[in-house]
């Protein structure tokens, strides 16, 4: 029996232009390869980075570019956040039949630009009883360990707990610990579809 939800963040709520990054620090002058930025970002989602640290690694890479014009490339990876999913999500809440949990790789830029960007980003936050980000817990999915921390932190057992998550390295991470979960393709199936067309996963 399924009694906690925990959600994922991009492209789950807020949709994602995953290619937009490497796009635009090419246009400006950026010289490192997708990997390396992937690497770096790592190392920021988990906070041994601050921001500062952050920018002037990738300006390394782009010499001629601004802290700011390298910010507004790393933040055009974020979108839109359909208002539906925060009311899908409002419902959840108001039935309490659910423990609501969320967990997100992400960053202290990311993170400002929703904050900045996303009027009601407060509200979606106050439908979780648990908000966690990685940066702040020190480890990224897939790691098994943000799963099991987030278990034990809660008094929850992964096999009565669906994970929604759009990376499937995260939903087989969950899924090797016991947990339901629900790898969600972005553009082919929507969160709100949860109880209808995920059905069965009940």
């Amino acid at each position: 029996m399924i009694k906690n939800l925990l959600f994922d963040f991009g492209d789950i709520f807020i949709n994602l232009d995953k290619t937009a990054v490497y796009a635009e620090l090419k246009k400006l002058g950026c010289t490192a390869t997708e990997e390396e930025i992937l690497e770096l970002n790592e190392v920021y989602e988990i906070g041994d980075y601050t921001t500062e640290d952050f920018i002037h690694e990738l300006k390394q890479f782009t010499p001629g570019a601004t802290d700011q014009q390298i910010a507004d490339a790393w933040n055009s990876i974020l979108k839109d956040f359909p208002v539906k999913r925060l009311e899908f999500l409002k419902a959840i809440a108001e039935s309490e039949e659910y423990k609501l949990l969320f967990i997100s790789n992400t960053n202290d830029l990311h993170i400002d630009w929703v904050k900045e960007n996303i009027p009601f980003f407060e509200e979606f936050k106050a439908q979780f009883d648990q908000f966690y980000l990685s940066q702040e817990l020190g480890m990224r999915k897939p790691n098994p360990s943000v799963y099991e921390l987030i278990f034990d932190m809660n008094n929850i057992k992964a096999e009565e707990t669906l994970f929604i998550d759009d990376t499937k390295a995260n939903t087989d991470s969950a899924a090797a610990l016991g947990c339901k979960v629900w790898n969600l393709i972005p553009g082919e199936e929507e969160v709100t579809q949860l109880f209808t067309v995920k059905s069965e996963l009940f």
